[in-house]
């Protein structure tokens, strides 16, 4: 009998000590919410459009190049010319305008004369090992 008792103690011990399960009920845990932090600066607005002019010129007679660029810029309306001296003489020039309702327009044309000259071959090379000093 004292084996039964002590039996029964220890279970109603075990079942008093076991830690009480949780229920889980979503509405219990609100949803995780996120809003981005604001910046700490004064963000630049983009209100006022876009107005420029730029041009660069690349004219190099020992490499041969010449290229260049200009463009002008108020708000939606952009235009520009770009050209580039080709390996055949003839400078290839493109005039162009993008608006915000036509998008890009192009017009290419050339100047000049492509020129093809003859080919001619590199004068071959052929080693000669230097006279060898005579000592006499």
């Amino acid at each position: 009998m004292f084996i039964k008792a002590s039996v029964l103690i220890a279970l109603a011990v075990a079942v008093a000590a076991r830690p009480e399960t949780p229920s889980y009920s979503p509405s219990a845990h609100p949803a995780p919410s996120y809003s981005p932090p604001s910046p700490s600066y004064n963000a630049p607005t983009h209100d006022v459009p876009a107005q420029y002019n730029t041009q660069y010129v690349v004219n190099d007679e020992y490499s041969g190049n010449n290229y260049g660029h200009q463009e002008n810029r108020d708000g939606y309306n952009t235009q520009g010319t770009y050209y580039v001296q080709l390996p055949d003489g003839r400078l290839q020039k493109v005039t162009y305008y993008v608006d915000g309702e036509s998008g890009y327009v192009a017009e290419v044309t050339y100047e000049g004369e492509a020129q093809y000259p003859a080919y001619q071959p590199a004068p071959s090379t052929s080693y000669q090992p230097a006279p060898s000093p005579s000592y006499a």
